[in-house]
């Protein structure tokens, strides 16, 4: 028997899917559903001309059900460039910048798509138009829509909606309920505190070497980062920054600095964490570990109590538990999930939240109406129907956020936060040169944890030497990098 071809049975399964979506739509389209138009769209993110991944995430439903609408990709990046990066001197252009200049040039995007760090600064320079009197207008329902989602766009606009987002990425404190009964201990709860959460794992934590059963871990994958999870999950609910407004210089030699930072080494010292990996001593992890196939994930393999899990790992999860009669060295984990813990000062808030498909209408947008029935199309009822059937995927209507495949599971652990506020100036924090400046603190954090230096000097130490690197980048700030030596200051 013949194969058919792969793209005939994709579009007749995408036919299936929406023909009922395209009637209900066709009957509300405010726009003519006859007269041919292009809608011209955009993005931050270097996509081509037709580039396949964009179509099918986002307009390739549209396209079948608003036929006499043709979706044409505006580039705002040299593709060429961007797969053989920049040679002889060249200079990687930034993709914001290249956005705003298309958004202004002769052949203006009606709709362009950004990151969410990236809205604040199109919002400031007036190229996106606010969508609050359009939604009045059409009565065009978003009281479903997470708040996680819309008010964190939000946030980014002063209180006023200039973007909508259909879907979303968020993390959740994940448990292991077996770890918890074995100690006696209640399992976790929604809006607990960080120390709550703490000192339940200090509870819960027991056994040594191989047999140690961890507390909390700000991941789940082993080896894991202590101080770039203190930073996204901790650090970041309580707005604490690096460096001021213009990044000239640094702000981290305060006294809320160094309380996080000593509370965070006291909780490694007293085995709250698991322990950093030290890779001058060979691995000793018994046989048992060595064949399970998860050993990578602490969480999976019942080492970890506690861990920040994202919802993209869910699916990993349970597909391991499904599968744990095919591995001799694992053993099924019974689990659920609640809120991410937050500050007593900064309640609710916390957790990583990734807005996927954010969209705005261009200023000079020339199909401002195609634009918003586009923007509406994908943010509505259907689409977020269709698209929830992803395992990977949370969109950004309530009424569609399920477990998949029978499985139960607290889901609303990862859309009952509020996200961090965003910095004033995000844009510098996307500089490829602020990791070095980061980087100098990691190096210090980890002369702390090692009781080599106290949380003020290893700060002190991040201030001076970040102060001299930011002072290095302004001056020449398309030169080469500079690496800078880590210095210990005495002890006491």
């Amino acid at each position: 028997m013949k194969m058919l071809n792969h793209k005939v049975i994709t579009a007749a399964l995408i036919l299936s899917l929406v023909v009922p979506l395209a009637v209900a739509c066709t009957k509300t389209n405010k726009p003519d559903a006859k007269t041919e138009r292009v809608l011209k769209i955009a993005t931050s993110f270097g996509y081509g001309g037709d580039d396949e991944y964009f179509r099918q995430q986002f307009t390739e439903v549209y396209e079948f059900a608003h036929p006499n609408i043709k979706i044409e990709m505006i580039p705002t990046m040299d593709d060429s460039m961007r797969f053989r990066g920049p040679q002889n001197g060249e200079k990687m252009p930034d993709p914001l910048e290249k956005l705003k200049e298309v958004m202004q040039g002769d052949n203006p995007p009606d709709v362009v798509m950004v990151g969410f760090e990236q809205l604040p600064e199109i919002i400031n320079n007036n190229l996106a138009i606010q969508l609050d009197p359009l939604i009045t207008k059409d009565k065009f329902d978003i009281s479903d829509m997470v708040p996680a989602v819309i008010d964190g766009l939000k946030n980014a606009g002063g209180g006023k909606l200039f973007a909508l987002a259909p879907m979303f990425s968020s993390s959740a404190l994940v448990y292991n309920k077996k770890l918890f009964d074995d100690a006696g201990v209640a399992y976790p709860k929604d809006n607990m505190t960080w120390d709550e959460v703490f000192d339940l794992a200090k509870r819960v934590a027991k056994g040594e070497g191989d047999n140690r059963k961890n507390g909390f871990s700000f991941s789940t994958q082993s080896q894991g980062d202590l101080f770039r999870g203190m930073q996204q999950m901790f650090t970041a609910p309580l707005q604490l920054r690096m460096f001021d407004d213009n990044a000239e210089k640094m702000t981290v030699d305060t006294d809320q600095w160094e309380k996080v930072w000593a509370k965070i080494a006291q909780l490694q010292k007293e085995k709250v964490f698991p322990e950093p990996v030290d890779y001058s001593k060979p691995m000793t992890r018994n046989m048992d570990q060595q064949n399970n196939p998860f050993a990578y994930d602490d969480f999976m393999s019942s080492r970890l109590a506690m861990g920040i899990m994202y919802y993209g790992q869910i699916s990993q999860l349970q597909m391991a538990n499904k599968s744990a009669a095919n591995f001799k060295g694992f053993t099924p984990v019974e689990w659920d999930v609640v809120t991410v813990p937050s500050h007593p000062e900064a309640k609710g808030v916390g957790g990583m939240i990734y807005m996927n498909g954010i969209m705005a209408i261009n200023a000079k947008a020339q199909n401002k109406d195609d634009a918003w029935d586009f923007i509406k199309f994908i943010n509505g009822e259907d689409w977020a129907k269709l698209k929830s059937h992803s395992n990977n995927t949370l969109v950004a209507r309530k009424k569609y956020l399920k477990p998949k495949d029978g499985q139960q599971f607290h889901i609303e652990a990862f859309y009952n936060v509020s996200p961090v506020p965003m910095e004033n100036n995000p844009k510098l924090y996307q500089n490829q040169n602020m990791y070095q400046v980061q980087d100098i603190g990691r190096q210090q954090f980890q002369l702390v944890l090692q009781g080599k230096i106290t949380a003020r000097e290893g700060l002190k130490q991040w201030q001076t030497q970040g102060d001299l690197r930011l002072k290095q980048m302004k001056d020449n700030p398309n030169g080469q990098n500079q690496s800078m030596p880590v210095q210990a200051v005495p002890a006491g």
